[in-house]
């Protein structure tokens, strides 16, 4: 199935929209918590944290990060749930270095991130007890591959958490 987002380009119609899509949040990595707080009014903090609050019950133990960007999502996950396993990935290596170095300053050495291309991840069949995303389905190149391997990663009676 095609999707109208699938489309979308930042930057101009030639060329691939992962591609597009890495080269934009590599530029904007350093400014772009700040202005998505801003632009948010912080209401994404929130937002997360309800999406966590819906896989607290389920416990996951290894827990997979896609589009993990600057690792929010990720790190507040390691810190309400407390798992074994937390991997965030992401295209763009400028965005997870962001994260990166958040996960330094506060001291965070049980998080990993991976550079990943969301429509044909690296990691074995069933290997995370949830698989998370916030605000990176947008940018999906191919919408119904991605979501396919993020099935594809889930343990049977795994937990998927969407937040878009």
């Amino acid at each position: 199935m095609s999707y109208k987002h699938e489309e979308l380009k930042p930057y101009r119609n030639e060329g691939e929209k992962s591609e597009q899509i890495e080269e934009m949040f590599d530029n904007i990595a350093s400014e772009y918590d700040r202005f998505n707080y801003l632009a948010s009014m912080n209401i994404d903090r929130i937002w997360r944290k309800r999406a966590i609050s819906s896989l607290k019950p389920f416990a996951p133990r290894r827990v997979l990060d896609i589009a993990t960007g600057t690792g929010d999502l990720a790190i507040l996950i390691n810190k309400k749930l407390k798992p074994e396993t937390v991997i965030g990935c992401d295209i763009s290596e400028g965005m997870m270095n962001v994260a990166r170095e958040k996960c330094r300053k506060k001291g965070i050495t049980n998080i990993m991130f991976d550079k990943e291309d969301c429509t044909a991840l690296s990691y074995p069949d069933g290997s995370f007890d949830a698989v998370t995303s916030s605000f990176g389905i947008r940018n999906f190149q191919e919408l119904d591959k991605a979501l396919g391997e993020m099935c594809r990663v889930l343990r049977p009676g795994g937990h998927l958490a969407v937040l878009e």
